[in-house]
């Protein structure tokens, strides 16, 4: 039901879902951040979703910011960067409402973005805390299957890599992978050259999060 609400408010057909209209968006945050980072991310993992899932995802991006009545317009969003984030108080409503509304955010610590992703997800949701997913949760098992949770692309602080969900009303809105660095698995091969079975293990876990999203 909310998922009809949400395609309702953002004017999207259900029907769309099977035609190549359908978007998804990165986030254009403000505060400094690198929200741009991974410029070759998003369209290879849009490539892998539409042929290893069936999906008609349009091949391309597109940008919007949080305090946009333009973010109705995707029912995911991904936000990444190394730093600075910052919300005002327009932006978290609106974030919040599109969020509670069906939307999905999928932000992914590109490194050093932990404390400003915890601190202005407390001004969208502060009732809410993020809290690590257990790993038979349904993310890591949709068509690809994580027994051991997120797959770990880029070596930080040497901590393993954690998925943490903000939860609202039973429903994961937000999903944050920590320590693992999908996004840059997801970057053209020769950008960091990783070997190939690492890109397809962040590829399989991105479309996991991507099939999960439009699900639920």
């Amino acid at each position: 039901m909310k998922r009809l609400f949400f395609l309702l408010l953002s004017g999207i057909l259900l029907s769309s879902f099977i035609t190549p209209s359908i978007k998804i968006a990165r986030l254009k945050y403000n505060g400094g951040g690198d929200w741009y980072a991974n410029k070759t991310s998003l369209p290879n993992l849009i490539a892998f979703c539409n042929q290893s899932l069936g999906m008609s995802l349009a091949a391309e991006e597109e940008v919007v910011e949080p305090g946009s009545a333009d973010l109705y317009n995707y029912p995911f969003i991904h936000l990444t960067g190394h730093g600075n984030i910052i919300f005002n108080e327009q932006e978290a409503r609106n974030l919040r409402n599109y969020l509670i509304a069906g939307g999905f955010l999928h932000a992914d610590d590109n490194y050093g973005m932990d404390k400003f992703l915890r601190r202005e997800m407390k001004k969208v949701f502060p009732e809410l805390d993020f809290v690590e997913l257990p790993f038979n949760h349904p993310i890591y098992h949709q068509k690809y299957k994580f027994n051991n949770g997120l797959p770990k692309v880029h070596e930080h602080d040497n901590k393993p890599p954690q998925g943490f969900g903000l939860i609202y009303e039973g429903r994961v809105v937000c999903f944050y992978s920590y320590e693992c660095d999908l996004g840059n698995g997801w970057e053209d091969k020769e950008i960091y050259n990783d070997p190939e079975a690492t890109r397809q293990q962040a590829l399989q876990m991105g479309a996991n999060i991507i099939q999960y999203a439009f699900v639920k």
